[in-house]
């Protein structure tokens, strides 16, 4: 659990750029700072809160998938798509067929969040943080990936919310300091996203691929067998 919170402090380098854009254009309060903070607070809660339901649901695959011992395929699978989602363009992911309803149901959910900036309150920074939290992220994936190793519904939830309470300082210092974030040095981390997204999927393959490389790609065996307590 506190690796989950330090992952999300290192992560929200990564949301600078991806989430900056979102970030900078909340419409808080300009001249009462108290209620900008609360606004901030309300924007946070609501990632948080999608963060620990997308936890929950992987933790509950999870413990489908311990029990039918397929961890390391499945490790293996993700690690390729990843790959792949660096290599192909955007605009040709969206004219992949089976690809399509899922775009589709992203683009509502752009459209939902744009019109929660057309709102003042705290419902509407809530909403906004919601809606954030489902958007595709590389770190998320990650984040998701590692939840699904608990095998337990609650201890995922938890480990989300914990990965999303370390992205909160940083995010919430860009929204105070925004005007000191140029949009160059932005754009410079987003060139390197595709980069790391690459390398964690190939840690993904060589996961799966058992290769007895201690904390990096443990022996199959290490995955699913448990040596029995001393009676």
């Amino acid at each position: 659990m506190i690796s989950a919170f330090v992952f999300g402090i290192i992560s929200s380098l990564h949301c600078i750029g991806m989430c900056g854009p979102i970030a900078i254009m909340l419409p808080v309060s300009r001249e009462n700072r108290i209620e900008k903070s609360v606004q901030i607070v309300a924007y946070h809660l609501g990632r948080i809160t999608s963060y620990s339901i997308l936890g929950m649901v992987f933790g509950l695959f999870g413990k489908g998938l311990y029990l039918a011992g397929i961890q390391q395929q499945l490790s293996i699978v993700v690690g390729i798509m990843m790959i792949l989602f660096v290599l192909i363009p955007q605009n040709k992911l969206g004219q992949i067929n089976f690809l399509m309803p899922l775009y589709k149901l992203l683009n509502k959910l752009k459209k939902a969040l744009g019109n929660q900036f057309k709102k003042k309150g705290f419902l509407s920074l809530y909403l906004i943080g919601f809606f954030n939290g489902f958007l595709p992220c590389g770190m998320v994936y990650v984040a998701l990936f590692a939840a699904l190793a608990t095998q337990d519904v609650v201890l995922a939830g938890l480990y989300m919310a914990l990965f999303g309470l370390g992205t909160v300082p940083l995010m919430s210092l860009m929204i105070y300091v925004k005007d000191l974030i140029s949009e160059s040095f932005r754009s410079k981390i987003l060139k390197v996203y595709p980069f790391v997204i690459a390398i964690i999927g190939m840690l993904f393959i060589m996961r799966g691929l058992g290769l007895d490389i201690p904390f990096v790609s443990p022996h199959n065996l290490q995955l699913f067998i448990q040596p029995e307590a001393d009676c």
